[in-house]
């Protein structure tokens, strides 16, 4: 899964991915989304789902945030936004009349034969790991 580095997603064929993309580390939403996952991680195992987060955040805050909620499985350090602008979540957004570039908060179901089967364009981050499973289910993935 790991080479030099990087995740290569093509050396997880034959798992179901969630590759789901978040703003920022150790924010509300943020955290409620990656606990979620991680409330879930023991089931989507069992199903052999692998979970991936992604966020343009550093490598060492993805660690700390990782290790403050017990979070077990990897965050990609996409600093520079390239994976982000590949899957088109690096957007304009806006926080009080302030517009900037960011990552924005969206989730890829990919199939065992590396084919996205569904996008999640708007989450409910408390409750996303869920829906996904259900998701999972409905599509006999």
């Amino acid at each position: 899964m790991v080479k030099n580095g990087q995740v290569q997603l093509s050396a997880l064929r034959n798992h179901v991915v969630v590759l789901y993309f978040y703003p920022k580390d150790d924010t509300p939403g943020c955290t409620a989304e990656a606990c979620s996952f991680r409330d879930a991680n023991r089931e989507m195992q069992k199903r052999g789902i692998v979970v991936l987060g992604v966020s343009a955040d550093s490598v060492e805050s993805h660690q700390k945030f990782a290790d403050k909620y017990g979070l077990p499985y990897p965050l990609l350090a996409d600093t520079d936004t390239t994976v982000s602008q590949l899957y088109g979540v690096w957007k304009e957004k806006n926080y009080y009349g302030k517009t900037y570039m960011g990552v924005n908060r969206e989730t890829f179901l990919i199939d065992k034969d590396g084919i996205v089967r569904k996008v999640w364009p708007k989450v409910k981050a408390a409750e996303h790991a869920q829906e996904v499973l259900e998701t999972v289910d409905s599509l006999h993935l």
